[in-house]
């Protein structure tokens, strides 16, 4: 695939994504405690991280089912360049406050689900269903590179920059992937086919459509499952990352070992990029996902039970490899075994439950409790939802479709 021009594009154009969605995702949440000092409105960035997906994700893949993917690619990355620019803009006027920084959040995942629409059935045309998930551990290998270099890089930073300042790198990653989306010279969408006329009750349609084939495909309904419950765990422990290294790990918010503790998970995400291709050529996704899934488990829980942070760092890149490669896997099993016309339903579908409502209620979740109980339960209480998606995975029909190809 690296001798694939078209396929070089679109995997410098994530790349270039990830990177500034990488430094806004530190950025952001250090931004609104800087500001607040509150550990809620902290965990509430994390709830705006999902919530959108939540809200217009099935129209989202709806709507790119019918479109020109390529087209809403494009203006996903031009309006969200826009729309995080605002936030440097209003620093650097003196008038920023913890409610514009929450909006710009919300309004910023909101149109990436757009975007994620179209991308979910781009990829299998661009490199064919055979290469998915090769093509996606290639594109999560440098990811896991970016999750490990950024994160640090952005901890530094922040000792001499403000992190609003920060945001103009997303903005302008955003014009970076547009500008190579243009470029990619293959369709992205199959030619020939016309879509009805659009009219609410025909796209609610498609919607339910899309829903149905979910939950009628055991496979692709219990990874969603999975999914769902793993996310609650990874967005409640995610929520109340920068107080638990400020005031468990006591590293403070800034720094080399605060930069370092949020980009072990990097290494995770190298290392399960690195292990896919050698585990895919031994066992099925599904497989890989029954193996995994219990390891994710443990750690998260071993990981917020700490105190000394190089202890939590090193569970959280044990922790990094068996969670994505939970997530990596479950996204290409459902992309392999999507028809082609119900991939933007299907695939936002999957992502609107397991992320859309695994994230925002385990973020919800992870701040209610914290006020309520304190930091440390809280934490110990959301993570621990992972041992039921364990549970769920063994007990579930997985364990007998996991001897069956995606192909078949």
């Amino acid at each position: 695939m690296r001798r694939d021009p078209d396929f070089r594009r679109y995997w410098l154009a994530r790349q270039v994504s990830v990177t500034g969605s990488l430094v806004t995702a530190v950025a952001m949440p250090v931004l609104v405690y800087r500001i607040s000092g509150s550990p809620g409105l902290t965990a509430l960035t994390s709830t705006l991280e999902a919530l959108p997906y939540l809200v217009f994700g099935l129209f989202a893949g709806a709507l790119s089912d019918r479109l020109d993917r390529r087209r809403v690619m494009v203006s996903a990355d031009v309006v969200n360049a826009v729309v995080l620019l605002s936030v440097p803009a209003a620093w650097w006027l003196g008038v920023l406050t913890v409610a514009q920084a929450l909006v710009v959040g919300f309004v910023s995942q909101a149109v990436f689900a757009f975007f994620d629409g179209a991308n979910f059935g781009a990829l299998p045309l661009l490199v064919g269903r055979d290469r998915v998930g090769e093509a996606n551990a290639a594109i999560w290998g440098f990811g896991g590179i970016l999750d490990l270099g950024v994160p640090m890089a952005v901890g530094a930073l922040l000792a001499v920059l403000h992190p609003a300042d920060l945001l103009l790198i997303d903005a302008v990653s955003y014009a970076g992937s547009a500008a190579l989306v243009v470029a990619i010279t293959r369709p992205l969408s199959l030619r020939g086919r016309t879509p009805p006329p659009f009219h609410p009750a025909a796209v609610l349609g498609e919607v339910r459509e899309g829903l149905a084939w979910l939950w009628h495909h055991p496979g692709v309904r219990g990874q969603t499952i999975i999914g769902t419950l793993q996310s609650l765990g990874g967005a409640g422990f995610m929520a109340l990352s920068v107080p638990f290294a400020d005031r468990l790990l006591r590293i403070g918010t800034s720094g080399w070992r605060f930069g370092l503790l949020l980009s072990v998970w990097g290494i995770g995400g190298m290392l399960a990029a690195g292990l896919t291709p050698w585990l895919l050529r031994r066992m099925t996704t599904l497989r890989v996902t029954l193996v995994a899934i219990p390891v994710s488990a443990a750690a998260g829980v071993c990981v917020v039970l700490q105190s000394r942070w190089w202890v939590a760092t090193l569970l959280m890149v044990v922790w990094g490899v068996a969670y994505q490669l939970v997530l990596m896997n479950s996204i290409s099993y459902r992309q392999q075994v999507t028809p082609d016309e119900l991939q933007g339903r299907v695939n936002t579908a999957g992502r609107v439950l397991s992320w859309g409502v695994g994230w925002s209620v385990g973020a919800t979740l992870a701040g209610l409790v914290a006020t309520w109980a304190g930091l440390r339960p809280a934490l110990v209480g959301v993570v621990s939802v992972g041992v039921l998606a364990a549970l769920y995975a063994w007990l579930s029909p997985l364990p007998r479709l996991a001897v069956v190809p995606a192909a078949e």
